[in-house]
């Protein structure tokens, strides 16, 4: 409560109502209409503005409360409230009715949200505006309205009172002091309208850099945005005016979407964001476990990562008819749950914090649901830092903010806030961060022409990475500083995949040339044989090419796409989709756009690290869709351009030489002066050798003696007890012998103790200044293709063996491998726990086999075996045992035990462990097979 201070800023007056509001209609209206007169009049005759609250605690007799608690009042009907301001004409003189009226302004319901009850309450509150031009001159003497007990009726008092206000209270003005207060009267308007035309001129304040605020909110502090980072985007009702400010939402990385407008199906942000996207529509019912249209997991569905999933929120839209808009009303407890369950699987199952941004786009005024899903994200988030909320109008922002801070203060909302900025404004200034331009992209046509693919029809191929004949043309090269453009080139020369943005820069001269080796003019060379119909007459051929690991092979085969990106389609195919996905898809890549379908451009498809099956089911699935469109061609619709590592790519080569090319770490002469050539390039530009550990290794052609002295340099000081270097030794054992694993950052984080970030910085970073010198130099980031999810590997599975070696040194790799079954945190975090999962299944159950290009076929996984001989066979069971017991029991790894058994001649334990498998699957022909050869 407050007193009088400049008459434009309110004095405040607290009152509980706890008993009133229970009254009935007569008593609760002369009660609140008294409170409210008094407190009026009295602000009146004074001049100054003034709010009465009622359902804030005004004395401390009650010990159980707190003097201006807000503790809110039941309002069984609000117009008891507005009704009960009548009285204003009963209790001023006739005269001063009407300015009473405009002084006193309709009682306002603001309502009160508390975690300890679900029951509605509501602060009711009065403002009083006693103008300069209204109240001129007068004096307000009232009645105040009084309820009678005894008579049961309201009566008012006897005398008219004036009231003034002193201190937080309203008093009457005692009889000897009324002649005083009455020859002040002149003085008071006199100060009111002083202050009224102070409080009209215009401050002139320097605005925030709200351009740079939003620059790194936005972009996780980096001056442009790249797409490190996706967006969940939370909006409620968007006008027509701001559709054509909200073109930066095209081109944003958005994951998802909560949309709390009803009309947005029909004309509001959804109906122009589908005409440039694919989506799929959810609704929040759809996140209930009775639900028939269930949200899938997303290792089952990895299109949710590929297509925007727009959550309708308002329960109304052309598909459900039948339900109602959701505003503060009809928003229940139940679409509350169903809205939490829907964040908590975003949160806890798909996107590592960190990975993303949680944008409130204030569009119109806020309500209740909104605000419960910024509570909702705020505590699956443990607070701010990577909530951002945008708003044009003040006005809306302190609505949602006021209504907000019941979970995070005012201050910290404000922090993470851009408010009052145009929103063609923001949409300019996000839209000139964006790395490249908004221009469409092109594919070559058969008429040696080019035609538009508008990003909505790339996206409903998605199971195809697309590659333009201008890929890359659109990046704004002014925004990538030289450092930037030197990172891109050192990822690559230091072991990560190569990108199309490597190609592209060495081809502006911006960076320098990527070499291209004997392989790649082999298979450039066998493409063209197989474009002109040499030897091939197949609808559906194939250009196979094995490589050693870390030979770059992968780079190869995307040298070849690159160059033949003008004249042919080309694309990567995501193997985490089905044959028949993939089918589907290429198909209408293949048409798009063109006239004749019997005269398209054949489809040069990239498929690496595949498994044979998929392989020929994919083959299969494209040779019978084009059979059925009985056209003969002399050039093959597609070809399947199949890259995968192999121990022995030369002896794969000889089997089909006419389609096959082998990539091996030997250089021949020509390609030694090219690396050598390279390398003085490099260091020339001042980049360390430790920069470019994969490359310098290239260089000396993977020698084993170069690599161990080179690891055995790396690992001189080491501390062998720290947490990451046991970690190292963990990714280590994972990437020698699981072909193609990693380990996700997350799992890194959680497994180095790293919390909550404190500051907003880039969790690569973050996770990078935990570790050693030693462990910075060794590891490399990635990030999965299909899942988004950040990872690490060693640098070369070369390097990794020999980490492997040099740091087991005396300790057995049973040990390590019993060490890391053991690390609780690897197991129970979430984010990636599937891959993770399979890596360790691979590590302990899957074979080598000469079809698929490993060195020989084993009988168990080489890591048993190498425990096996180097150890014992005991050893290699027990490592079993506790993987079958910390895996939930899988019935092949009680099959490998009874192999593993029966191979050593242990027959009674293998007839024990081939039960146990047969008893989880009964019919499985494998398991069936493995209890023969125990009987035999």
């Amino acid at each position: 409560e407050s007193g009088v201070s400049d008459l434009i800023t309110p004095c405040h007056e607290y009152k509980s109502f706890a008993i009133a509001a229970e009254l009935k209609k007569s008593q609760l209206q002369s009660k609140f209409a008294s409170e409210v007169i008094r407190f009026a009049s009295a602000c009146m005759n004074i001049r100054t503005n003034g709010t009465i609250h009622f359902g804030v605690m005004d004395s401390i007799d009650d010990k159980t409360w707190k003097h201006g608690q807000i503790i809110g009042i039941k309002v069984k009907e609000r117009e008891l409230y507005v009704d009960a301001l009548d009285y204003i004409e009963k209790c001023f003189s006739e005269n001063l009715q009407e300015i009473a009226r405009k002084c006193i302004h309709p009682p306002v319901f603001v309502e009160v949200i508390s975690k300890d009850s679900q029951e509605q309450r509501f602060v009711v509150e009065v403002d009083i505006e006693p103008t300069h031009s209204l109240v001129k001159n007068e004096l307000f003497e009232v009645y105040l309205p009084k309820y009678k007990e005894d008579s049961k009726k309201v009566i008012l008092t006897k005398d008219r009172v004036l009231y003034q206000r002193l201190g937080a209270k309203s008093e009457p003005v005692k009889d000897n002091d009324k002649t005083t207060f009455i020859k002040g009267l002149q003085g008071r308007d006199a100060h009111r309208e002083k202050a009224e035309l102070s409080s009209a001129e215009v401050h002139t304040e320097i605005p925030q850099n709200l351009g740079r605020k939003l620059s790194v909110l936005l972009n996780d502090g980096k001056s442009y945005m790249d797409d490190s980072l996706r967006y969940i985007l939370v909006t409620n009702r968007c006008e027509q005016h701001n559709l054509n400010n909200v073109n930066f939402l095209m081109h944003l990385n958005i994951f998802c979407v909560f949309d709390f407008d009803e009309d947005s199906n029909v004309s509001g942000l959804y109906s122009k964001f589908k005409e440039h996207h694919a989506t799929r529509s959810y609704f929040l019912q759809d996140f209930s476990n009775e639900s028939k249209t269930a949200i899938p997991t997303p290792q089952k569905h990895l299109c949710l990562f590929d297509q925007t999933s727009w959550v309708f929120c308002n329960g109304r839209s052309d598909f459900h008819g039948d339900e109602k808009p959701c505003d503060d009303n009809t928003w229940t407890r139940t679409k509350r749950k169903y809205l939490k369950k829907a964040i908590s699987y975003i949160c806890d199952e798909i996107l590592p914090k960190g990975s993303f941004i949680v944008l409130f786009l204030l569009l119109s005024p806020a309500q209740k649901p909104l605000v419960d899903t910024f509570e909702e994200f705020y505590t699956e988030m443990n607070g701010t830092e990577y909530i951002v909320c945008i708003a044009e109008s003040r006005e809306n922002y302190e609505k949602w903010a006021n209504l907000a801070q019941k979970s995070c203060s005012i201050e910290t909302l404000e922090q993470y806030s851009i408010v009052g900025m145009k929103l063609s404004h923001v949409d300019a200034t996000i839209q000139a961060m964006l790395p490249s331009t908004a221009q469409p992209r092109h594919l070559p046509v058969s008429t040696r022409g080019l035609c538009t693919l508008p990003l909505l029809e790339e996206e409903k191929m998605y199971s195809l990475e697309i590659l333009c004949a201008d890929q890359c043309d659109d990046i704004k090269i002014d925004l990538l500083t030289e450092k930037e453009i030197q990172e891109i080139e050192q990822n690559f020369y230091r072991g990560r995949k190569i990108i199309w943005e490597n190609f592209w820069l060495a081809d502006t001269r911006r960076c320098g040339e990527i070499i291209e080796r004997e392989a790649c003019k082999d298979a450039s060379k066998l493409l063209g044989d197989i474009l002109r119909g040499s030897g091939f007459n197949y609808s559906v051929a194939k250009l196979k090419i094995f490589h050693h690991p870390g030979s770059g092979g992968s780079t190869i085969a995307r040298q070849v796409l690159w160059k033949r990106r003008k004249d042919l389609r080309c694309a990567v195919i995501k193997t985490s989709y089905s044959p028949a996905t993939v089918c589907e898809h290429a198909l209408a890549f293949r048409d798009y756009e063109e006239k004749e379908i019997s005269h398209c451009l054949p489809v040069l498809l990239l498929i690496e690290d595949y498994d044979e099956d998929y392989l020929e089911e994919l083959r299969n699935e494209l040779m019978d869709a084009v059979g059925t469109r009985k056209i003969n061609s002399p050039r093959p619709y597609f070809i399947l351009m199949c890259c995968r590592r192999s121990n022995d790519p030369e002896r794969l080569c000889k089997v089909s030489p006419l389609d096959t090319v082998s990539v091996t770490h030997k250089l021949t002469d020509s390609e030694k002066s090219l690396f050598k050539a390279k390398l003085e390039k490099l260091k020339q530009k001042d980049v360390r050798p430790e920069f470019i550990l994969t490359f310098v290794l290239m260089c000396e052609e993977f020698n084993e003696t170069y690599v161990r002295d080179f690891v055995g340099h790396i690992l001189q000081d080491i501390d062998r007890s720290s947490r990451d270097t046991f970690l190292m030794s963990c990714v280590a054992l994972l990437n020698f012998y699981v072909p193609n694993s990693y380990v996700s950052l997350s799992h890194c984080e959680a497994f180095l103790g790293l919390g909550v970030y404190t500051e907003r910085k880039s969790r690569v970073y973050d996770f990078k200044s935990n570790l050693s010198e030693q462990a910075r130099m060794i590891f490399i980031e990635l990030r999965e293709s299909t899942t988004y999810i950040s990872s690490v590997r060693i640098i070369h599975c070369l390097v990794a063996k020999e980490i492997l070696y040099q740091l087991s040194g005396s300790e057995p790799q049973s040990q390590l491998a019993m060490a890391l079954l053991q690390e609780k945190t690897l197991f129970e975090n979430r984010f990636g726990r599937e891959e993770f999962i399979k890596f360790i299944r691979d590590l302990f159950i899957r074979r080598d086999k000469r079809s698929r290009g490993d060195n020989t076929d084993t009988l168990f996984s080489p890591f048993i075996e190498h425990v096996c001989e180097a150890e014992d066979c005991e050893k290699a069971i027990a490592v079993l045992k506790a993987a079958y017991e910390l895996l939930g029991k899988d019935p092949f790894f009680a099959q490998q035990l009874a192999r593993l058994h029966y191979s050593n001649e242990k027959f009674k334990d293998a007839e024990y462990w081939a039960g146990v498998a047969k008893l989880h699957l009964p019919n499985d022909s494998y398991i069936l097979d493995t209890e023969g050869q125990v009987y035999r």
